[in-house]
This record gives structure tokens, sequence and C-alpha cells, in this order.
């Protein structure tokens, strides 16, 4: 099998309801059932359901979402360290 790494940002409602269908999973199955496997199976559910509107309307919003992100930090209106900077780069370059 072909693996590859990939980083996951979710909301922490999001975890926590992935959490509860791991928990259900374990109970149901008699099997230890991780986070990750219940993260692998909608992935993949998902992608067998891409003619739904449902998920098209999903995949809609959270890009609208990132757009706005974006668009929102290169105006500088959102606060906190840029991309890509660190604390210890910005310490080095002032000495």
């Amino acid at each position: 099998m072909n693996k590859t790494k990939v980083l996951l940002i979710l909301t922490q409602d999001a975890l926590d309801r992935a959490r509860v269908v791991a928990g259900k999973a374990t109970i149901t199955l008699k099997l230890p059932v991780s986070l990750q496997i219940v993260l692998r199976a909608l992935i993949e559910v998902g992608l067998k359901q891409e003619d739904r509107p449902a998920l098209l309307a999903n995949i809609e919003d959270q890009a609208k979402a990132v757009r706005l992100q974006r668009s929102l930090a290169r105006r500088g209106g959102l606060t906190g360290p840029q991309r890509g900077a660190s604390s210890r780069g910005a310490q080095r370059r002032r000495t």
C-alpha cells in the first residue's frame, strides 16, 4: 500500500464527533477503533459519494472560508505571527 502523510486541521467539534464515532464503533465491533481509522473511513466513504449535493455544498463552504482567511491575512486582518516567520527567526534578525 502506498502511504502519504497529510496534515488535517479540524474544528474541535468535528474532532469530538469523530471521537464519538470511534467510541461507538469500538463498542459495536468489540475491536479497538482509533480516530485515525474513523477519519480514513469517512474520507473513503465521502470520496465514493462525490456526486452528492450535500458533499459539494460542504466543499464549497470550506473553499470560501479558506479564501476569506487568506484574503484577510493578505490585508493584515489576522493577528499573530506571519506565515513562515518564527519567533526565533525574528530574534536573530534583531541582533
